[in-house]
């Protein structure tokens, strides 16, 4: 009989007589004290506190950024124009009949599909009268052009001043416009790499103070910016530090919820961030000049700070450190609150310290391993991918409301108030037959027909209604997607597939106002755009595996086709060893066998 029976035999018998002792995780404790009792409801809504602010600075970009009318200036007639100015004070229709009189007289004009267009870019080369009268016409003395030597007159009727107003992005620099919207969420990739390097080295406590009172000073000087590069720098910033403040918080307050209520309390999150979208509109809406906006949305970050003296530090953060006694404390206080002291388990500190041991010498995988078989490589390619295409949808679509035509107060604040539904239905939808596939699926697919569909509509109610479809339909799948992405891949790999997919979103969020930009040159290239690439995703999700009902992945080796075969060995003194998380070799089995036949059950 060979070696590998003998050893069959003798671990079979051996796993009766020498039962190995059952792993307690941080989850289990949570789940024997209350997965979601009044404590982790608490953190939960003051979580949602820092969501507010942070969906609010998001997306300020749209009105910081924001586009206007423009023409050239006339020197002569400038004080006539300040005139004009003081106007809107009173009345929006005088405003306008005023300064468009000026511009009518000096800009030349074109028809288009029979509306009038004028030019943004040059002006009539001529000699202008010190005064105007109504009866003045530049095109009556010349045809000849020049540029606007002596800058630009803006539209203030929707906004007060913008950042391309006060450094003049307009014209031949107009492509900075988008490069600076890309600038911020350029942050946002620097800042997840800043909060992964922060959050383990001084914990997600010390972590979330730093980026909220950083992004605070940060939001706050910004509105004091003197030149578009102290602009371009500080936004970069104020995305990073948002960015780390969100992302520190959330781990913080989903992680006391216990494994099987942490989908309710994402979505209650997300909600909360939608509702910071919603809000930023009527924000914008009251206080019209960017400065005064930037100085208002740091105010309302501000009250995050008192969260620090609430918030606990991360339990598992601290057991990863061996600081046993703080999350020991930690965990009684929540028993606490949530009146289950008497369901702790006696020996509450010996088992965080098995924790600790076992997770420390568990198998560790980088995102290099995602990669290194074709199963999994490409299951990770497609999430990626997945991950680009709902933040690339998500971010256009949010810049783009405000050129539905109309008012871009109110088509902001309806792009933020469909997110709320659109999260809401997202745990029926993916428990429903379609399953996490399905619903990803109809859904890229029902957003990328919306935005094709939206780019060739006229301005109007309907251009905006299936504008704000698109729009439902990306936010619910934005939401199905980091459930989905939590399920699909194996429990060692998950983290690594996480900051992956992460990344992958971040270069969709910078990418969403670059191509924007494309309108410049065909007016509906963007959308469509952004409609095919939401489709192609569509369609690629039905290669993804179904995760409804299923058992989820705990290593590699079983999206590899090979059968996982670890082991645990209890040595003398009942020390137990690492857990292999690979197939075993012959070498294995022969060793184990040495080690006096105390070998434990296979753990497949």
């Amino acid at each position: 009989m060979d070696l590998k029976k003998k050893m069959s035999r003798r671990r079979k018998s051996h796993t009766k007589m020498l039962p190995v002792t059952t792993r307690m995780k941080f989850d289990d404790i949570l789940q024997m004290i209350g997965d979601v009792g009044t404590y982790q409801v608490f953190l939960l809504l003051m979580v949602c506190l820092t969501s507010l602010p942070g969906g609010m600075i998001s997306l300020s970009g749209v009105f910081l950024i924001a586009e206007v009318d423009h023409w050239c200036a006339v020197e002569e007639w400038e004080n006539d124009v300040s005139n004009c100015y003081n106007l809107l004070r009173s009345s929006e229709n005088d405003y306008l009949q005023c300064i468009h009189q000026y511009r009518e007289s000096s800009v030349p004009k074109s028809f288009d599909d029979g509306e009038t267009v004028h030019d943004e870019c040059v002006k009539y080369d001529t000699e202008y009268p010190d005064v105007w009268s109504k009866d003045y016409f530049a095109s009556n003395f010349t045809t000849n052009t020049t540029s606007c030597d002596n800058g630009w007159v803006y539209d203030r009727s929707q906004y007060a001043s913008t950042v391309t107003g006060d450094f003049d992005l307009v014209c031949e620099k107009k492509a900075l416009v988008e490069t600076t919207q890309s600038l911020f969420y350029f942050g946002f990739l620097l800042g997840t790499i800043i909060y992964t390097i922060s959050a383990d080295f001084i914990g997600r406590k010390f972590t979330f103070l730093i980026s909220i009172a950083c992004n605070l000073l940060v939001t706050l000087a910004t509105a004091f910016s003197k030149s578009l590069v102290m602009f371009g720098i500080l936004r970069v910033l104020n995305g990073a530090f948002n960015v780390s403040m969100f992302t520190a918080a959330t781990v913080i307050g989903i992680e006391f919820v216990g494994p099987s209520k942490r989908v309710y309390a994402g979505v209650l999150i997300s909600i909360a961030y939608g509702c910071g979208n919603m809000t930023l509109g009527p924000v914008a809406y009251l206080f019209r000049d960017w400065r005064m906006l930037q100085i208002v949305v740091a105010c309302c970050t501000a009250p995050c700070l008192l969260l620090f003296i609430i918030l606990p530090e991360s339990a598992r953060w601290l057991i990863s450190k061996n600081r046993i006694k703080p999350a020991v404390e930690i965990i009684r206080k929540i028993a606490e609150r949530n009146k289950t002291t008497d369901k702790l388990p006696p020996n509450l500190e010996d088992i965080l310290v098995e924790e600790n041991k076992l997770s420390a010498c568990e198998e560790r995988v980088t995102f290099i391993d995602l990669f290194r078989t074709p199963g999994l490589r490409l299951i990770t390619i497609n999430t990626m991918f997945n991950w680009f295409v709902n933040t690339l949808i998500y971010y256009g679509l949010s810049f783009n409301t405000v050129k539905l035509g109309g008012n871009d107060y109110l088509a902001f604040f309806l792009s933020g108030l469909v997110e709320i539904p659109a999260y809401l239905i997202s745990i029926p939808l993916i428990e429903s037959r379609l399953g996490r596939r399905g619903a990803t699926c109809l859904l890229e697919l029902i957003g990328g027909i919306s935005c094709i569909t939206t780019a060739f509509l006229a301005e109007g109610v309907a251009k905006t209604t299936v504008a704000m479809i698109g729009k439902f339909c990306i936010s619910t799948s934005f939401g199905i997607i980091y459930i989905y992405t939590a399920e699909i891949f194996p429990t060692v790999a998950r983290s690594a597939g996480f900051g992956l997919c992460s990344t992958a979103g971040r270069i969709g969020s910078i990418m969403a106002p670059l191509i924007l930009a494309l309108g410049e040159f065909i007016e509906f290239l963007p959308l469509l755009v952004y409609g095919i690439i939401a489709v192609t995703g569509g369609l690629l999700v039905l290669l993804l595996p179904e995760t409804r009902g299923t058992k989820l992945p705990d290593n590699l080796s079983e999206y590899n086709g090979q059968t996982n075969r670890a082991y645990q060995a209890e040595p003398k003194g009942g020390e137990r060893v690492c857990i292999a998380s690979r197939p075993l070799k012959d070498t294995d089995i022969e060793q184990a066998g040495r080690e006096e036949g105390h070998v434990g059950e296979v753990r497949l």
